[in-house]
């Protein structure tokens, strides 16, 4: 697109979703293979960390993206394929606020890319969803019986996913803390698929007799209606992967957030 628009004399202009710490770090990346020769993939499960300008601490190599370091994906080759090209458009717009990301965009403005604006936050606030309507409706009316700000809400996007033993020790911790909870759990997506989906049979992942000892405290849920449920004054924190919509929409309606990255550019 870049190049037909160049045909015409047109001018490109990027529109990045993520947050402006990891455009720089994709740069900053890019930068550090051409021109330096890194292999990407050597940071897998390294003790090494890497200073990024727009980061205002040093990364560490165990917290690069799993998609950069798996050779099998191709997934820094990717990355960096795409990455060379932004520095061909006249200008990048993150999805990002100067206030929260002051530190990355004061790098990014000093740098030879593109000049970058700050055009965030860009949300979908609907309440509403083509999927799982009758289901939203029973999360809401559960909601609707909790008192304010009383509810953790656990949900990891949807590609997060976790293994058996996992599942039991996050319910073992939900049950001893007695803290009122809505957990959307989702089992992993099969071999070559990304997507996660609702269980079957939800019982059989969680210990004996969780659901039933939780009852009156907690719902366990498959898919989520993650705006709706954030908007709502119930919910007083939010266990998260750190997706980027994730992260703004929990500031937007100001939920304090338990960070647990999964995956992608957390």
């Amino acid at each position: 697109m870049i190049d037909l628009a160049d045909e015409f004399g047109v001018p490109s202009y990027l529109f990045f979703p993520p947050s402006a710490a990891f455009l720089g770090f994709l740069l900053h990346l890019r930068f550090l293979h051409d021109y330096e020769g890194l292999d990407i993939n050597e940071f897998k499960d390294s003790d090494a960390e890497l200073e990024v300008s727009s980061f205002a601490n040093s990364v560490p190599g165990k917290a690069f993206s799993s998609l950069m370091i798996d050779k099998e994906s191709g997934g820094a080759e990717m990355l960096l394929h795409h990455t060379r090209r932004f520095r061909h458009v006249k200008g990048i717009l993150v999805n990002t606020v100067i206030e929260l990301e002051s530190h990355a965009i004061q790098s990014l403005s000093e740098s030879t890319v593109p000049v970058v604006y700050p055009v965030g936050p860009i949300l979908n606030t609907r309440k509403g969803s083509d999927r799982g309507q009758e289901d939203a409706s029973a999360i809401m009316s559960w909601l609707d019986d909790q008192p304010p700000s009383s509810v953790v809400f656990l949900c990891f996007g949807s590609m997060g996913s976790f293994g058996a033993d996992q599942i039991k020790e996050i319910a073992h911790a939900l049950e001893h803390s007695g803290h009122r909870f809505l957990w959307s759990l989702r089992q992993p997506p099969p071999k070559g698929k990304v997507i996660t989906s609702d269980y079957e049979n939800i019982e059989q992942v969680l210990l004996e007799g969780f659901l039933h000892r939780t009852a009156r405290i907690g719902k366990v849920i498959g898919w989520a209606p993650q705006i709706a449920v954030l908007a709502y004054s119930a919910i007083g924190g939010f266990v998260s992967h750190c997706g980027w919509n994730s992260l703004l929409e929990s500031i937007w309606y100001g939920v304090l957030v338990a960070t647990w990255p999964i995956y992608a550019e957390q």
